[in-house]
């Protein structure tokens, strides 16, 4: 399959053409690199990811880990101009999956920031997640060894912010809590 051509403007049909080799991710229409994660990133991601996959087994929800396409506002043509693929989603409508990933607003979307994401995890996708109304969002953040969750209410994010130790309930998914301590801690001075 070709790379991803240079062009103006991007689609979900563009998305599907690339080779895999590369991952980007497409924002109104403009492609954005995404560099291989870091291994202290890896190490959150699958901390965090074992944690809930243990809590959802025999639920409806299911819990993904990137790389894995959402269409946050899909079209019937395929010519929707944002997809993501966030670290980790939770999606409890089965309707909304396919063989490529979810088609519409996940319900909770974890983000583990790197020193080439940070800011786009915290103001464009922040924006995106709030206005197709992803539930809740959380950024993790592996330098500060901390947390900041989103709860979606009235269309906007009442933030909670978390520090290394905490003990974090999960808001979408009651009796969740997910202890701090065992996805910082534990991976203390890996880089």
């Amino acid at each position: 399959m070709p790379r991803l051509k240079e062009q103006d403007y991007y689609t979900y049909v563009d998305y599907l053409s690339g080779d895999g080799e590369e991952r980007y991710e497409i924002i109104d229409g403009e492609a954005y690199m995404m560099a291989p994660p870091s291994r202290l990133h890896q190490d959150i991601s699958m901390a965090l990811s074992t944690r809930i996959y243990n809590f959802l087994k025999g639920k409806p929800c299911k819990v993904y880990a990137a790389p894995f396409a959402v269409r946050l506002n899909p079209l019937p043509d395929k010519r929707d101009d944002t997809v993501v693929e966030p670290d980790l989603v939770v999606v409890c409508d089965p309707s909304k999956l396919d063989d490529r990933g979810c088609n519409g607003t996940p319900d909770l979307i974890i983000e583990i920031l790197s020193p080439s994401t940070a800011r786009y995890d915290r103001i464009i996708k922040f924006q995106k997640y709030r206005e197709a109304g992803v539930r809740e969002y959380w950024i993790v953040d592996p330098e500060e060894k901390s947390l900041l969750v989103y709860v979606l209410k009235n269309n906007e994010y009442m933030a909670s912010a978390y520090e290394e130790t905490a003990l974090v309930p999960v808001t979408i998914l009651p009796g969740l809590e997910i202890d701090l301590n065992t996805v910082f801690v534990e991976n203390e001075g890996e880089n």
